[in-house]
């Protein structure tokens, strides 16, 4: 009953026990924000040079929350307005970027439609009048840097239902990368959260969670750092690169890559592929050293170069101007021989 009462509260679903009173909040309240419905967030085009793109993610996103919104409101939900100075982030990270083109369409967009979808929060639980962030992080961002109050559900929730909730809604979303998803269920494996909450929060089964867990415990935090999320790189391509840095020399390749001047300025996804491209390289085979044969006064007469396409020999007339005449001249007999010697060989 204690799971189901959890997920209850990580799902904004007040329908479910709708006699349930609303969770009390914190002294000094924000004002109650006017309701408005959450639908009415598939604004017009904003048509910004480059930006396309960012845009159209960003409505995808809130078109898929509004359902959500819309059910907290008609549940008994209140919307409240929030100063966001006295709202924090969630305890534990689940992002390792932000990208800045998308950001600026969404903040465009919130500027334009205003924030139509809801963030959720709890009383904060150490700190009076103050209140964090299950999720909604990115609204709250936009709010920041637009002025404004966020509006915002609050629910009384303990830590295991915040971070199911914050985890379910990114997961509904497929909002985080991969690797975002292993780091995300690492960090709250080592904040002590047991494997049925973290299953709950990603929405994945035993199996998916301990190899999410295993990838992400085996890049260096230093290297995924570098590479950042990589929205469009999956389990086998991770998984790859795992295999690829328990190479012999690795580190090295590791280290000129990221020292390349460029690196920084790539998409998160090329970085990952120019990273493991490189330590997915064949060893560039050791330039073939080249052997002498001397006289018996130690005079280098012959080198011999062995390389792929057979052994050279060059002869310097300077020493000895007629041998490679004599040598030419001399190749049937040293056939022969070589021919006799193999015949030898084979009847011994």
């Amino acid at each position: 009953m204690k799971r189901k009462d959890a997920l209850r509260a990580a799902l904004g679903a007040r329908s479910l026990d709708r006699e349930t009173p609303p969770a009390e909040l914190p002294t000094g309240n924000p004002v109650e924000a006017p309701a408005t419905d959450p639908a009415t967030e598939a604004p017009r085009q904003l048509v910004r040079s480059g930006a396309v793109g960012a845009m159209g993610r960003s409505l995808g996103r809130i078109a898929s929350a509004a359902a959500e919104a819309r059910a907290m409101v008609a549940s008994g939900d209140r919307v409240v307005e929030l100063d966001t100075a006295l709202v924090d982030g969630s305890f534990v990270k689940d992002r390792l970027s932000v990208d800045p083109e998308e950001h600026a369409a969404f903040v465009a967009l919130i500027r334009e439609r205003g924030q139509q979808v809801p963030i959720l929060v709890r009383p904060h639980p150490s700190e009076a009048g103050r209140y964090q962030v299950a999720y909604g992080h990115r609204r709250l961002r936009a709010a920041i840097e637009l002025g404004r109050p966020v509006r915002a559900v609050v629910k009384t929730l303990t830590d295991e239902d915040l971070v199911v909730a914050q985890g379910q809604e990114n997961s509904a979303r497929a909002d985080l990368s991969y690797i975002e998803r292993a780091l995300f269920a690492i960090a709250l494996e080592d904040r002590g959260f047991d494997r049925a909450t973290i299953m709950a929060a990603l929405a994945v089964e035993k199996t998916q969670l301990s190899r999410l867990i295993g990838i992400g415990r085996a890049v260096p935090v230093d290297i995924v750092t570098a590479i950042g999320p990589a929205p469009k790189t999956g389990r086998p391509r991770w998984t790859a690169l795992v295999e690829a840095l328990a190479r012999e020399g690795a580190g090295e390749v590791v280290g000129r890559v990221l020292a390349t001047p460029d690196f920084s300025e790539l998409s998160s996804d090329d970085r990952f592929a120019r990273l493991f491209s490189a330590l997915t390289a064949p060893a560039p085979r050791p330039a073939p050293v080249p052997a002498v044969w001397t006289t018996l006064g130690g005079r280098p007469v012959v080198r011999i170069d062995r390389g792929r396409q057979g052994t050279q020999l060059t002869v310097d007339d300077s020493l000895e101007p007629d041998f490679a005449a004599y040598l030419i001249q001399s190749l049937p007999q040293l056939y022969a021989a070589f021919a006799e010697s193999k015949t030898r060989d084979d009847t011994d």
